[in-house]
């Protein structure tokens, strides 16, 4: 299925009608979007007992996307991650089913290597066995061994807009699975996608894997949720 959403869940006053009434944001949102990206774990470890807050906050179809912690990918750049992944889990596993998806987002500077590749996402296969994500920001990640790595892996590639070597703006790696995280464009983070663009995304997602999940993460500017209810209203 096509799951569409946002990096987190805030709603602003001026898009409220667009949901239903909740406790608490997350659950006005889950009146709306069936995923959400949680970006905080990247920053700071969340407490077992968060997660199993905000699972039972949601519906049992609405899943979860998880970055791993910066930590592991930017500090460690995924070399001797066991214990930290085993940290990861025991606290994100609180989720339970809700946890939908792990994402894996790389700084530029981390080239591929296949060694380290394959060993790190065999370590994370063994320890969490449902859909995994991989951002990579460094051109060699596009190269065919690369590629290699990632289907054995079952890992998707993110197609990521605005694209930074052209080619990492269509999903790549796993054939199941497609990832697509619109950032904002031309200003990250802060542009709107108007109408046209929201077409051709949506012509885009219709053509991909029947298995797929796109997230608005141009949140500074205000626009993820009116842009991501304008796919839903595309999609169907």
């Amino acid at each position: 299925m096509i799951r569409i959403g946002c990096a987190g869940w805030s709603i602003a006053a001026g898009d409220a009608d667009l949901f239903e009434a909740g406790e608490s944001a997350l659950a006005r949102y889950a009146t709306r979007f069936d995923m959400a990206e949680i970006n905080s774990s990247f920053y700071k470890p969340h407490r077992a007992a968060t997660y199993a807050r905000w699972a039972d906050t949601v519906p049992a179809g609405f899943r979860f996307s998880v970055k791993l912690p910066k930590a592991i990918t930017h500090e460690a750049r995924l070399v001797g991650c066991g214990p930290a992944l085993d940290t990861f889990f025991d606290a994100a596993g609180a989720l339970g089913d809700r946890l939908g998806c792990v994402l894996v987002q790389l700084p530029p500077s981390l080239a591929f290597d296949a060694r380290i590749a394959s060993t790190f996402f065999a370590m994370l296969g063994r320890r969490w066995q449902g859909p995994v994500a991989c951002e990579a920001r460094h051109a060699s990640w596009l190269e065919p061994r690369a590629e290699a790595v990632l289907r054995r892996r079952e890992v998707a590639r993110v197609a990521a807009d605005p694209a930074r070597h052209g080619d990492d703006a269509v999903p790549g790696g796993h054939p199941g699975f497609a990832y697509w995280r619109w950032h904002g464009a031309p200003k990250i983070y802060y542009s709107d996608y108007p109408p046209a663009a929201l077409d051709a995304i949506a012509d885009a997602v219709a053509a991909g894997p029947a298995d797929a999940w796109v997230v608005f993460d141009n949140t500074a500017g205000g626009h993820a949720v009116p842009n991501a209810a304008g796919l839903q209203a595309r999609i169907g």
